[in-house]
């Protein structure tokens, strides 16, 4: 906004009518007797001072003018100072209404967060429950195949001893028949069979006639350990 200027006030008027007064008051001072009377000395100084006052007028008319141009120029900035102080307002008040509306938002995005969070903690301590049961389900599993196989170990190892129990048998009868084609043929097929037992870890061994018992080192035939064949061979 461009600033405006107080309008010019012509002076010469004033002036000239400052001069005639003057001119005046000169005038009847010269035409005066001497003493002058009073009302010569009244329209005399009556003429210089309304002389004065003609001479100073403007400069006060025009600072008059001045003072009131500023005044109306305060006020018009202190008008626009408030119209911006209402638009600030305005501002404000739409910025509290958004921020409101962005913190409602942000408490509902909080909550659903937690939800979520509460979803997914429930979710992971479900799952955790149903692989511990899977782990333990499939560890029972394991558990009854390993006793299965150890049964069926157990079980298939007593036979395997138990054939070689009955071929050392018929060995040490065709020992006893005499007959030596027998004997070899049976001390053939004894060995070809414990052969076939060391694959699986069977070891045989013959006790020493007259050898004491040792329980670390002997087993009874009736005993249950499969794992042993010789006390009795």
């Amino acid at each position: 906004m461009s600033e405006r200027t107080a309008p010019r006030l012509p002076k010469w008027p004033f002036f000239l009518a400052d001069l005639v007064l003057l001119g005046a008051a000169w005038l009847i001072f010269w035409q005066s007797r001497t003493p002058m009377t009073p009302w010569e000395t009244f329209f005399c100084s009556g003429c210089v001072a309304l002389g004065a006052v003609l001479g100073v007028a403007p400069y006060l008319l025009q600072y008059r003018a001045a003072m009131k141009l500023t005044e109306a120029d305060r006020l018009t900035k202190a008008v626009l100072q408030i119209e911006n102080l209402e638009i600030i307002g305005r501002q404000i008040t739409n910025a509290t209404a958004n921020w409101q509306t962005a913190h409602e938002h942000s408490i509902h995005a909080v909550d659903t967060a937690r939800e979520i969070a509460e979803g997914i903690t429930a979710e992971a301590r479900a799952f955790s429950e149903f692989l511990q049961k899977a782990n333990d389900t499939e560890k029972n599993h394991l558990r009854l195949e390993v006793d299965k196989l150890r049964r069926s170990e157990g079980e298939w190892l007593q036979i395997l001893v138990r054939i070689l129990d009955h071929i050392y048998a018929l060995y040490q009868a065709a020992v006893r028949s005499g007959q030596s084609n027998l004997v070899e043929q049976l001390g053939l097929f004894q060995d070809s069979c414990r052969d076939v037992a060391r694959r699986v870890g069977l070891v045989p061994f013959t006790a020493i006639p007259g050898e004491s018992y040792d329980s670390k080192l002997h087993q009874l035939a009736a005993s249950k350990n499969p794992m042993a064949i010789g006390a009795a061979n």
